[in-house]
C-alpha cells in the first residue's frame, strides 16, 4: 500500500473499478431485462428511452445501438430517444410543465408490449417518474436504471438496475456499462438468431 495519497486520476480508476464490481449481484435482473427487450423487438415492438442531462446522452447512445447497429451488421430495430426533439420537448415543457416531457411521448408513441427504458442517477427526476407511470398505465414494460438507493423511482418500474454508488460520474459510467452489456446480450441471443431463421 502506497503511503502517498492517490491522485485524482488514480482515485477515479479505483472508484470506477469498485463500482463496476458492485454490479455483479445485478446479473439475474440484467438477464431478465435483456429477455424483455429481446422479446419486445422480436415481436415487432419498440423501445422508448429517456433520461436527463448525461442520462439523456446515454439514452441517445442506447437507442442508436438498435436503430443503427451495435457490433454486427444486421437490420435496424425501432428505438426512440425521447430527449431527441427540441421542439417537442420545449412545447411540452412550456404547455404542460417539464415533468411531462417524456410521459406525453410515452402516451403518444408507446403501445402495449413496448418497453420504456428510463435512466436517472438520482432516482428522483420527476420527468422520469411521470414516464414510468405513463408506461404502466399504457401497458408498456418498464426498465429503470437508477443510482444511489434508487430514490423515489425505487419499486416503480417492472425491473430496476440500481447502481449502489453516491458519485454521479461513477453511476453514469456503470449505467453505460449496463446498457452496452444489454445491447450485447440482446443482439447475440435475440436479434441475430432471429435474422438467421428469417433468411
Amino acid at each position: 500500500m502506497s503511503r502517498f495519497p492517490m491522485t485524482i486520476f488514480e482515485k477515479a480508476i479505483h472508484d470506477a473499478t469498485a463500482t463496476i464490481e458492485s454490479l455483479r449481484p445485478l446479473q439475474p435482473i440484467h438477464e431478465r431485462a435483456a429477455e424483455v427487450v429481446g422479446q419486445c423487438l422480436a415481436n415487432g415492438g419498440k423501445l422508448l428511452v429517456c433520461g436527463n442531462g448525461g442520462s439523456a446522452a446515454d439514452a441517445a447512445d442506447f437507442a442508436t445501438e438498435y436503430a443503427c447497429r451495435f457490433v454486427t451488421d444486421r437490420r435496424p430495430y425501432p428505438a426512440l430517444n425521447l430527449a431527441a426533439c427540441g421542439s417537442l420537448l420545449t412545447a411540452t415543457g412550456n404547455d404542460y410543465g417539464y415533468d411531462e416531457v417524456f410521459a406525453r411521448q410515452v402516451r403518444a408513441f408507446g403501445q402495449k408490449g413496448d418497453v420504456l427504458v428510463a435512466i436517472t442517477t438520482s432516482g428522483n427526476s420527476p420527468s422520469i417518474l411521470s414516464a414510468i407511470a405513463a408506461a404502466k398505465a399504457g401497458g408498456l414494460h418498464s426498465i429503470a436504471l437508477l443510482g444511489r438507493d434508487g430514490g423515489r423511482a425505487r419499486g416503480l418500474a417492472d425491473l430496476e438496475l440500481v447502481v449502489p454508488s453516491t458519485i454521479t460520474a461513477r453511476i453514469q459510467e456503470a449505467h453505460k456499462f449496463l446498457l452496452h452489456a444489454l445491447c450485447e446480450i440482446v443482439e447475440e441471443r435475440w436479434l441475430l438468431p432471429m435474422e438467421k431463421t428469417q433468411r
